[in-house]
């Protein structure tokens, strides 16, 4: 019986979960290193080696060479491409800030699984969180963080 709680408990998952944050941005990352056959994104069967943002392919959601280049930089510096399948959930920010919170939720989980890549990564810098936030708003000063009210004359 106890061992059917430790179960219950703890499910073995089949993907690796990392969380990548930009800014404002929150990239959740599932990595499958081996795929069920009943995994199925937005209706679409998945197969390997690709990579899906809310539910739509990630060529669709970061359009361009520059943002390609950019989420499989991490992938090629570790020698893994095309090997994992990657579903996101991604919130918050700007395209920018999320395409940089999602390369960080990939050199999380790819950090994850071996000690080596790591290493590779925090050279390159994509374990680093930017933390930069929007200013919070200040009470008198006329709407905006910074910006100070007009004073009278006289």
């Amino acid at each position: 019986m106890a061992e059917v709680a430790d179960e219950r408990q703890n499910p073995k998952k089949d993907y690796i979960f990392a969380v990548g944050k930009h800014k404002e941005s929150v990239a959740r990352l599932r990595l499958y290193q081996t795929l069920k056959s009943g995994l199925s994104v937005a209706g679409q069967e998945v197969k390997k080696g690709e990579m899906y943002v809310n539910n739509k392919k990630i060529e669709e959601y970061f359009s361009g060479e520059t943002a390609t280049a950019k989420y499989l930089e991490p992938f090629k510096l570790t020698n893994n491409l095309d090997k994992f399948t990657l579903t996101f959930r991604i919130i918050g920010g700007g395209k920018s800030g999320q395409l940089d919170a999602a390369i960080h939720a990939i050199s999380r989980a790819l950090s994850l699984m071996d000690l080596k890549n790591r290493q590779i990564l925090k050279k390159r810098g994509f374990l680093t969180r930017d933390a930069r936030v929007r200013e919070r708003r200040k009470v008198g000063m006329g709407g905006k963080a910074r910006r100070k009210r007009q004073s009278p004359k006289r």
